[in-house]
């Protein structure tokens, strides 16, 4: 239901309609002239405004003009036009039924509750994707988002590499709310969720009776995208065939809809995204070479969350304030264990893990601090299974010296404690002289290996 403004000075015609737009139970005032419809206009905001275009004092297209919004209104066809350059969203034109005026009525109103949902979501989107408000200290994601603002304003194909979680999406909403098409669609699809007829359909379209279920023409996500941005995630899992029309729109930007005839030119930009290896797939045979080259513009690799443990107690702030809000419950922040226990873990399922992990806990705890009792990480259980036995060290059938086997227990150890010798220590259970101490007998290159003052930056949203 919505809010209308009926100005007409044809009495019996005003009240009438008001009457009828009352009883659908829309809130209805009126205006017998255009100098009231046009007070009312600066007292109060309507989401409708149904004028004639012929009143005595100001006339309905003064009405138009002072509402600077959507609006019903009729007339002669000359002067409907005129009304419509002016900003009307529809026209009636005398004499008129009123189940057609109500039914105008209702577009109106829908069509403008869209039109702020767009504005609102356009506005939030780009909020979200803003640098400033990606998480993240610096480091890798510094040098990605670097990457970013210099390829954003071009029209540049970006492949972005990176394991499953590693946020490569975010990077390509990014790519888009940074770029000159921002204000234009940024369409997302992901090439391993669909079979290859499906995902031909999805993204080109088709035709009524292209298959036995295509019963309407279908508006393919290329379309979609025309003017903005196409993101296709796992491109690697596209079959050959499927490859070959995208290395189509990517070179002569054209494709037919699945059962059409006629060839639709379209102005997409294409952000790709894979967790594979494209290269070694293009030696394999099962990536065409021409399009690995065409995508390969200019990649982006996002590092995995296990080589960018500064970034940890960041996002598990973020997320934490976030399911704390979501679930309504007073969560401040990690006691200390959890937080130790965050920053060992590998975290094989990168960010996604650590979000999905996150919102357990805060699900889970019953405090205003998240302990490692709370959370439920996969290598590193806080309440392992009784009787498992699974074997720490796995020693190879052609068998393996001892001195390699505490070599890479140090080593592991390192990695799980960021480099940092004092927790890895802890993790073996000896002190920081005998790791430091074993670190040089057993020459392992610390330095090399030592993490990087620049941190490795998430891709997550504030």
């Amino acid at each position: 239901m919505g809010r209308i403004l009926v100005a007409d000075d044809h009495d019996s015609l005003r009240r009438g309609l008001v009457r009828a737009l009352t009883e659908a139970g829309h809130d209805v005032d009126e205006a017998p002239n255009g100098n009231v419809a046009i007070e009312r206009l600066t007292a109060g905001s309507y989401d409708v405004v149904v004028s004639d275009l012929k009143m005595g004092g100001s006339d309905g297209l003064d009405v138009l003009r002072t509402a600077k919004s959507l609006h019903p209104t009729f007339g002669s066809v000359h002067t409907a036009v005129e009304a419509m350059k002016s900003g009307a969203f529809d026209y009636v034109q005398k004499p008129f039924e009123i189940e057609e005026m109500e039914v105008k009525i209702e577009k109106a109103i829908e069509h403008r509750r869209l039109r702020h949902e767009i504005d609102y979501l356009r506005h939030t989107q780009q909020d979200i994707y803003d640098f400033d408000r990606i998480v993240g200290a610096s480091g890798a994601l510094q040098s990605v988002l670097n990457i970013v603002k210099k390829v954003a304003k071009s029209n540049t194909t970006v492949l972005i590499r990176g394991e499953t979680g590693t946020g490569k999406e975010l990077i390509a909403g990014a790519i888009h709310h940074n770029s000159l098409r921002s204000g234009r669609n940024f369409v997302k699809v992901n090439c391993a969720a669909l079979q290859e007829n499906l995902l031909e359909s999805e993204l080109f379209g088709h035709e009524k009776g292209a298959f036995t279920s295509a019963d309407r023409q279908r508006i393919g996500r290329f379309e979609q995208a025309d003017g903005g941005t196409l993101f296709l995630d796992e491109i690697g899992d596209m079959s050959p065939n499927t490859q070959a029309k995208i290395l189509r729109v990517l070179q002569e930007h054209e494709f037919e809809r699945l059962g059409g005839t006629r060839t639709i030119r379209v102005d997409v930009r294409l952000v790709a995204a894979t967790n594979r290896n494209l290269a070694t797939m293009v030696s394999s045979g099962q990536f065409r070479e021409d399009l690995f080259f065409r995508l390969n513009v200019v990649s982006i690799d996002m590092p995995p969350l296990r080589e960018r443990k500064e970034d940890i107690e960041a996002l598990a702030r973020f997320f934490i304030r976030k399911f704390a809000g979501e679930l309504k419950k007073k969560v401040d922040g990690l006691a200390p264990d959890a937080s130790k226990l965050l920053m060992r873990y590998n975290w094989p399922g990168n960010i996604r893990e650590l979000e999905n992990a996150l919102e357990r806990a805060v699900l889970l705890t019953e405090g205003p601090l998240i302990s490692a009792g709370d959370l439920r990480l996969g290598e590193l259980s806080t309440t392992p299974a009784p009787g498992d036995a699974s074997p720490v060290v796995k020693i190879p059938p052609t068998g393996i010296p001892l001195e390699e086997i505490e070599r890479q227990a140090l080593i592991e150890a390192l990695k799980m404690s960021n480099w940092v010798q004092k927790d890895a220590a802890e993790l073996l259970a000896i002190s920081p002289r005998v790791m430091n101490y074993k670190i040089k007998t057993l020459g392992i290159d610390f330095a090399r290996g030592r993490r990087s003052p620049m941190a490795e930056s998430a891709a997550v949203n504030a």
